[in-house]
């Protein structure tokens, strides 16, 4: 069984607070985990230290014997400099849909039409 560095929600209703924990990966997001290894208040202001504290020492434990951390988990490890974080980047998902990008080939080709139009008729004169 996979074990995954993890958020696990606590707080009160719009008050969000995390524990960031190493659980098993099929245990559910706030229930049963394996170790606390760090906290995370969303609600203080992102230059405040006290916003991500970490166990740096378990942290690189459960690192070391194969904990996959979550895409934010990650985020924190990097600024922390425990791991080394790849950005991941969607190309398809940037590119306009299929019905937008015939638009706008069709506006090119009208565009290009209109252009030698006029160069021809610069060109007669």
């Amino acid at each position: 069984m996979s074990v995954k560095l993890r958020l696990a929600r606590g707080g009160a209703k719009k008050r969000p607070y995390y524990y960031i924990v190493a659980a098993h990966s099929t245990s559910p997001r706030d229930g049963r985990y394996i170790e606390q290894v760090g906290t995370y208040d969303p609600m203080l202001k992102k230059d405040n230290p006290e916003r991500v504290k970490l166990n740096e020492e378990r942290c690189k434990h459960w690192l070391s014997v194969g904990a996959q951390p979550t895409d934010r988990v990650a985020r924190f490890l990097d600024v922390a400099g425990l791991m080394k974080r790849t950005a991941k980047v969607s190309v398809a998902k940037a590119l306009p849909k299929k019905k937008a990008q015939e638009r706008m080939k069709l506006e090119a080709e009208k565009a290009e039409a209109a252009k030698k139009a006029a160069e021809e008729a610069t060109a007669g004169e």
